[in-house]
């Protein structure tokens, strides 16, 4: 099965939590129907990403990285890669490779979507990132390290986070939900 087709099978066979999520899974499975190329960061104006929220072992803190790019506070994630056989060995790569932490208890259904605008991606200017979140627990005594992409990382307390977008609340929650039982 090709990244491509896990991607759609993944989206087809999720059930979002609410209203909302749901006319975003429609949204990304028709960019997969449309597109051969959905995947990959030539695809545009839109195109899929994956990320991981990480949570350290007892679901009270996250692990956010400082974007270079974006200058703001985010989780790990970014674009599919050759070689990437899964939408889900996207995002789990990605949060190994920029929060340094290698085991991680990953959680292999999605439990976000998000649309957001990326002004820096694409030779055009900016490229919508249709994203799909995953979560993982951190193991206890975990050591992030900085990776080039960010600026700096942080555990932050999930009860005092930095300034974050609306939908990374609702992420933090329903992680906390699925991991951990918060």
């Amino acid at each position: 099965m090709t990244l491509h087709a896990d991607a759609l099978a993944t989206l087809r066979a999720w059930t979002p939590p609410d209203a909302e999520q749901e006319a975003l899974r429609a949204r990304f499975v028709a960019l997969l129907e449309a597109e051969p190329d959905g995947m990959w960061r030539s695809a545009h104006p839109d195109h899929l990403t994956a990320g991981t929220l990480v949570l350290d072992h007892t679901g009270e803190r996250v692990l956010l990285n400082l974007h270079r790019k974006a200058g703001r506070w985010f989780h790990f994630g970014g674009h599919a890669e050759p070689g990437d056989p899964t939408l889900a060995s996207v995002a789990l790569r990605e949060a190994r490779e920029e929060s340094g932490i290698t085991e991680l208890s990953f959680h292999p259904v999605p439990l976000q979507l998000d649309v957001h605008v990326v002004p820096f991606c694409g030779p055009s200017g900016g490229v919508s990132h249709l994203d799909v979140r995953y979560a993982a627990l951190a193991p206890a005594g975990a050591q992030e390290v900085t990776s080039e992409e960010s600026l700096a990382l942080r555990w932050w307390p999930v009860d005092a986070l930095p300034e974050l977008e609306p939908s990374m609340h609702r992420l933090i929650g329903w992680a906390r939900a699925a991991l951990v039982g918060a």
